[in-house]
């Protein structure tokens, strides 16, 4: 039996259990430099009885970011700022990884402090619109990438997660989901690059592999994840074969990578089919459909350790709302409902207000 409240040996650790906070965008780092306050030590801390937490995701560098008052990592500043939030975690017996994640065309100037324009592979733009503090924005058309700034790029998350070692932070997650940069090199319908960087299946793959690479030479490679959303259409991405795309993916990575972080799709079969190919530590936010709909990661989701799909099961807006959810999962709850309305800057409210278990009347 692989339970999911003993402890496990992994990453070069030893996990007090198998319980992950997900990475979650709160938009609550405000100022100049985007960096945490104290309410943020609070809300990590109120959250580290899981056995792993990964943060927020932190922009590499300054055109990285797409959201507004999301965190940087790529000043001393914003690394000195969050060593607060890592030693609160730490404290408590928590490994603690940074999230690195360059929005790539999910951007608008307006959400950067100094109006940079978006980039991506190729100049296609994101459908829809995004939040801006003037309201809701259309995509604008990004710019692509010359060669010589997507090697940069490469070496900024290197400096990015160096940066993040120095804040204390005991690995690093590399987000290639979600329809942002990394993911947009992985698409067909998003890299039309006819250079090194696409045309070519192997060509799609390898801005992502140096990344992970350049990363692994500064930190631990057994303490770098890659953070997938396989088969995700959000964003109009559009992955071609999927089966293919991430065969070949995890086929090129350094063979002393850490470990996969896999937010699952409603494809259980291709959860099942990479969770067979990677040998290495798995973490798993579940999203199957269940006959009425995909439901997000929730109590019924523990015996996938047991069936071993995954080494570790990662939670997001159940976490959100239950800072100690490890203890509601042991107990059969009861949870907390999370208030959407609170999910996206403020201050406190929805934030580090949502009460333990010992405090609610439903206990």
């Amino acid at each position: 039996m692989r339970s999911a409240f003993a402890p496990a040996e992994l990453f070069g650790s030893i996990l007090k259990n198998r319980i992950a906070m997900a990475p979650m965008t709160r938009s609550r780092a405000y100022g100049a430099e985007q960096t945490p306050g104290p309410d943020t030590v609070e809300y990590y801390a109120q959250r580290a009885s899981a056995g792993l937490i990964v943060s927020e995701g932190m922009h590499p560098n300054p055109r990285g970011q797409g959201e507004p008052d999301t965190p940087g990592m790529y000043a001393r500043a914003q690394a000195e700022a969050w060593q607060p939030v890592v030693n609160a975690v730490q404290a408590k017996d928590t490994l603690f990884f940074a999230q690195l994640m360059h929005s790539g065309r999910v951007s608008h100037p307006e959400n950067n402090p100094e109006g940079l324009e978006p980039v991506a592979p190729s100049a296609v733009r994101a459908p829809g619109e995004i939040y801006t503090h003037r309201g809701r924005q259309p995509h604008p058309r990004p710019r692509a990438l010359t060669t010589a700034e997507i090697d940069q790029t490469v070496r900024d998350f290197a400096t990015s997660a160096g940066l993040a070692l120095d804040a204390g932070f005991d690995g690093v997650t590399l987000h290639a989901g979600n329809g942002y940069l990394l993911h947009e090199f992985l698409a067909e319908n998003t890299n039309l690059r006819t250079d090194g960087y696409g045309g070519s299946l192997t060509g799609r793959l390898r801005f992502v592999v140096e990344v992970v690479e350049a990363v692994c030479e500064v930190v631990p490679p057994h303490r770098v994840l890659l953070h997938l959303t396989p088969a995700k259409i959000g964003e109009d991405i559009v992955e071609g074969d999927s089966a293919a795309l991430y065969d070949a993916l995890l086929a090129a990575l350094p063979v002393s990578f850490g470990g996969l972080s896999l937010f699952e799709t409603g494809h259980r079969d291709l959860t099942r089919r990479l969770r067979e190919r990677w040998p290495g530590p798995f973490v798993l936010n579940p999203h199957a459909n269940y006959g009425d709909g995909k439901v997000p990661a929730g109590p019924a989701d523990l015996p996938l350790l047991d069936e071993g799909l995954a080494d570790v099961l990662s939670f997001g807006r159940l976490f959100l709302a239950n800072p100690d959810l490890p203890a509601r999962l042991r107990a059969g709850g009861p949870y907390n409902e999370p208030d959407r309305e609170t999910f996206y800057g403020g201050g406190a409210a929805g934030y580090t207000d949502y009460p333990a278990l010992q405090s609610t009347d439903a206990r």
